[in-house]
């Protein structure tokens, strides 16, 4: 039996905090326990060393998450694709012939042309490689022409990408589109439209290597879900988030907006977290039902795969841990 605590003197606390990995919230495993009390600090690991590092190497290689993040299909997809690329590079070695290498490939997309459903791009293949024929037989020793019509492809196919990415109405949240929704929210107490949103968000490469370079990190980027609770450190203007074992995606989504308020209060110079509770508990079911009406998805939040989970037990020093 425990003994009682002294007349007038209150019992020390204590928290626990059990870290959780997995690929998905049903298939998770114990990987640590931290037990913090007023006075001490302790944490005990589980799992091998050799099984960390192997998890390491397998992720350099397969998306996060795996397999709980991928279908079914997305291994025997994986095998054929990376096969057909292995093969193409073995035929483009030996193609040392340029028309013998374009004559196979115009063979190939007009046999399976009646096969493949995305006839408009097998359509803008064939048509592009008979332009390019045609330029390269006009171009033939002018060493010159042939460098300037080179770049000015190159910059015409980066910018037909940008606007073809930046024509989307994408009604789904992610990280950079929830803050951007959220910004505008606390500022006007209204929801823009998709197409406002996409014209707003940063699509090209450069812009964020150019920031990360200068360290310049945007709202959603100073959040962090699924922090690993053993390795937790802090970070100036870094909210970083435990997500429990058992939170659903609407639960990961309301985390996300709230260490958005934090990070936004932080710059403010405010008081954090008393200031972004009370903002939770007045202003997110408003501004989810403003999302809605817009046409939004508010059913999950689309970011990383969460690997890393907690569960989190306090009481009493004297209490038992079951």
């Amino acid at each position: 039996m425990d003994a009682p605590h002294p007349q007038g003197e209150p019992a020390a606390g204590w928290v626990t905090v059990e870290e959780w990995s997995g690929s998905s919230a049903s298939a998770l495993s114990r990987t640590a326990v931290l037990t913090a009390s007023d006075s001490s600090l302790t944490s005990r690991r589980f799992g091998s060393r050799w099984g960390r590092i192997g998890g390491r190497m397998l992720g350099a290689f397969v998306p996060e998450g795996f397999p709980g993040s991928v279908t079914p299909d997305y291994v025997p997809f994986q095998t054929w694709d990376t096969l057909q690329g292995l093969s193409t590079y073995i035929r483009a070695m030996l193609s040392t012939q340029w028309f013998l290498r374009d004559l196979t490939g115009m063979l190939g997309g007009i046999l399976f042309t009646f096969y493949q459903e995305g006839s408009q791009e097998t359509l803008a293949t064939m048509t592009g490689m008979g332009l390019g024929m045609l330029l390269a037989h006009i171009t033939r020793g002018h060493a010159l022409s042939v460098w300037a019509l080179f770049l000015s492809l190159t910059v015409f196919h980066m910018y037909a990408n940008h606007k073809a990415v930046e024509s989307f109405s994408l009604t789904t949240l992610n990280c950079e589109r929830a803050s951007i929704l959220l910004q505008y929210f606390k500022e006007c107490s209204e929801v823009l439209a998709p197409k406002q949103v996409s014209q707003q968000e940063h699509i090209l490469p450069f812009w964020s290597n150019w920031r990360k370079l200068i360290r310049i990190k945007l709202p959603h980027e100073r959040v962090h879900l699924g922090a690993k609770a053993s390795m937790l450190t802090h970070t100036d203007m870094q909210c970083s988030h435990f997500i429990h074992k058992q939170a659903t995606p609407a639960d990961v989504l309301k985390s996300f907006i709230h260490g958005l308020v934090l990070t936004n209060l932080a710059q403010n110079g405010k008081s954090q977290h008393t200031e972004a509770r009370r903002w939770m508990d007045n202003k997110y079911t408003t501004f989810i039902s403003k999302l809605q009406v817009k046409g939004y998805s508010t059913e999950r939040l689309l970011s990383h795969s969460i690997v890393w989970r907690a569960h989190w037990l306090h009481g009493q020093l004297d209490e038992k841990l079951k």
